[in-house]
């Protein structure tokens, strides 16, 4: 069975092309100069609509860092209830507190509020004060995926700690290789850290 490629896109004009050129799975954002922030209605519904691969969905607010206010909380939990009712394959989001430390309270309010639809905790993980321990964290309370580049600014610098956090994963939960993960490297990464799903804005050539 061939991993799955999911491709991070910023428009719907990218996520058909992404798709044509081979992508499986597209995670639809805006502004990824500052990581990814949530789309719009109508580019979540059109982009939906026409693609024939799964769509998973950033929920976050704004750019920066992963310890958001009541009222973010609350965006966040209206754009994951629009996500649910536009027929998403998945949201993607991630929440920390201060300590850096997996807000494990409100991460496990979103993903019952997500009515079972899969959950991928973002590359927030990678600023937790422990890795592994966060993998055990959130399997316990239920997250489908966690996409990472093992705290390293590449997956294959981080390889060594992907291993790890695949091990403790399971079969219980995805460890979504990020981390510069292109189409020219997937082969060597693929090798490198074995996994059933990997990420990249380039992983795909479109």
């Amino acid at each position: 069975m061939n991993p799955v490629k999911e491709v991070c896109v910023e428009s719907y004009q990218e996520a058909i092309a992404a798709v044509a050129a081979g992508a499986t799975r597209i995670e639809l954002c805006e502004n990824m100069s500052c990581g990814g922030t949530t789309p719009s209605y109508g580019t979540i519904k059109k982009t939906i609509e026409k693609l024939q691969v799964p769509v998973i969905v950033m929920i976050r607010p704004r750019g920066g860092d992963f310890c958001y206010t009541t009222d973010e909380f609350e965006i966040m939990r209206n754009d994951l209830r629009m996500c649910i009712l536009l027929g998403a394959a998945g949201a993607v989001f991630g929440l920390l507190k201060r300590d850096n430390r997996i807000d494990i309270e409100r991460t496990t309010e979103l993903i019952r509020l997500s009515h079972k639809m899969p959950i991928t905790f973002h590359k927030a993980i990678d600023d937790s004060h422990d890795l592994l321990e966060s993998v055990a964290q959130l399997k316990k309370i239920g997250i489908s995926r966690i996409l990472t580049s093992g705290g390293q600014p590449t997956a294959i610098e981080g390889a060594e700690m992907l291993r790890k956090m695949i091990g403790i994963a399971g079969d219980q939960l995805k460890i979504v290789v990020a981390g510069k993960v292109t189409a020219d490297n997937f082969e060597e990464i693929k090798l490198l850290i074995p996994s059933d799903e990997y990420h990249g804005r380039r992983l795909v050539k479109f």
